[in-house]
């Protein structure tokens, strides 16, 4: 009989295991008990939950609450410049993600049309053309290149600015305080000062589009009469933050992961028609946007274990994805799965709306990387890149890459 695993003080955060595979202790975890507590750096005891049934019907159950403003959100890992919770945090209007209904419904419904896969489908064409140019940018350059600065930061950030109606030309300053924003070890300060910058844009932003609507999301929603400027901000928030940084974070770490894997890299360039499979294969491999919290609003059964009320809940996509039980050899990456189920845009009300706009931006980035750029590989050895353990989002810092030459 194995013996059981200790229950861990902290959330397990290093990549021991190697830059796309969960902790080594997770992955324990997740075998011998997929609903563990958690002792949190602040004392408190919540759970941790790994197993991917388990994370499924936790994240369709709403009593799992998404809201930080009827409880306190313990944090799982160590924050030097932030104080200790001792209060629940405030609500940003607008922010859905972080609400439960009826208030998470009314602002979700505004926004389902504009993210329709009819509509994304009418976009492909040009998301098409917007990664075309980035390339040729890219083509132009000598190597050894940056591939996030050049590229898989460039061409979501143009498409979320297009679909939003936000000039282009100020994007330093929103992908500026973003990152500062999802960086973990900051000075609540810090913090503040980012999220400062980012809504006093976005407020500046969201009067100019009530007085003069322009052909875009931002200008769709201002002329609703029943969204307030606050929360016009708080979605404009939203979608800007969730529109370039995980699309980024995957287009960079997914070519990492293609070209630490050649034989999945050569099939894949062999075989174009293995695009959409390769991409939701990567999707559950990587699942950049890992961890997220809920609050149990009672006593709730989950995986043969009472979450008390009031617990702090830890969920880990990479882990669920990352489930034998749920995906034969899960830590192998193989773009013939079929990996449809994974769990990296969520389940359940939170599911993520941009869901279809990222599939077309990862379709439309690799293949294009991958057809200009034959002979694209790592300007510096794996081992050496950066990743991004110290961001609320996975992915890597930089991706240097070269070339010898390119094809049209």
């Amino acid at each position: 009989m194995s013996q059981p695993v200790p229950v861990p003080h902290g959330l397990p955060v290093e990549r021991d295991a190697g830059p796309f595979d969960p902790p080594r202790e997770i992955t324990r975890l997740r075998e011998t008990r997929p609903v563990s507590p958690l002792v949190f750096p602040d004392g408190h005891e919540g759970w941790l939950v790994t197993g991917y049934d388990a994370v499924r019907r936790l994240m369709a159950d709403t009593r799992f609450s998404s809201r930080q403003d009827i409880g306190i959100i313990h944090v799982p890992y160590e924050t030097p410049g932030m104080p200790l919770p001792t209060e629940p945090s405030p609500q940003m209007p607008g922010v859905f993600v972080a609400m439960d209904p009826p208030d998470h419904t009314r602002l979700r419904r505004k926004l389902t049309g504009a993210f329709t896969v009819k509509r994304m489908k009418q976009l492909e064409e040009h998301i098409a053309d917007i990664t075309e140019r980035q390339l040729d940018e890219l083509a132009r350059l000598t190597p050894p290149v940056d591939l996030v600065r050049e590229f898989a930061l460039p061409v979501p950030s143009l498409v979320i600015c297009e679909l939003l109606g936000v000039p282009y030309a100020d994007r330093a300053t929103f992908q500026v305080n973003s990152a500062k924003f999802l960086e973990k070890d900051v000075s609540l300060d810090e913090k503040m000062a980012a999220l400062g910058g980012l809504t006093t844009y976005l407020a500046e932003l969201v009067t100019r589009k009530r007085d003069t609507p322009g052909e875009d999301i931002l200008s769709d929603l201002a002329r609703q009469d029943d969204l307030g400027t606050e929360e016009l901000v708080g979605i404009g928030f939203l979608l800007l933050l969730a529109g370039h940084e995980t699309t980024a974070n995957m287009l960079a770490l997914g070519t990492f992961a293609l070209l630490e894997h050649p034989e999945q890299l050569a099939d894949l360039r062999a075989d174009p028609d293995l695009l959409p499979d390769a991409v939701e294969e990567l999707m559950r491999y990587l699942s950049v946007a890992d961890i997220f919290y809920r609050y149990a609003t009672e006593d709730i059964e989950l995986g043969g274990e009472t979450i008390g009320k009031g617990s702090t809940v830890v969920v880990s996509l990479l882990a669920a994805n990352h489930d034998p039980r749920r995906f034969d050899n899960p830590d192998t990456l193989d773009i013939r799965r079929k990996a449809r189920g994974h769990l990296s845009f969520g389940h359940g009300i939170h599911q993520c709306l941009g869901q279809q706009l990222a599939r077309v931006e990862m379709r439309a980035g690799f293949e294009g990387l991958l057809r200009r750029f034959p002979t694209l590989k790592l300007a510096v050895p794996a081992a050496e890149v950066k990743l991004k353990t110290d961001m609320n989002l996975y992915g890597v810092h930089e991706l240097p890459v070269t070339w010898t030459e390119t094809a049209r």
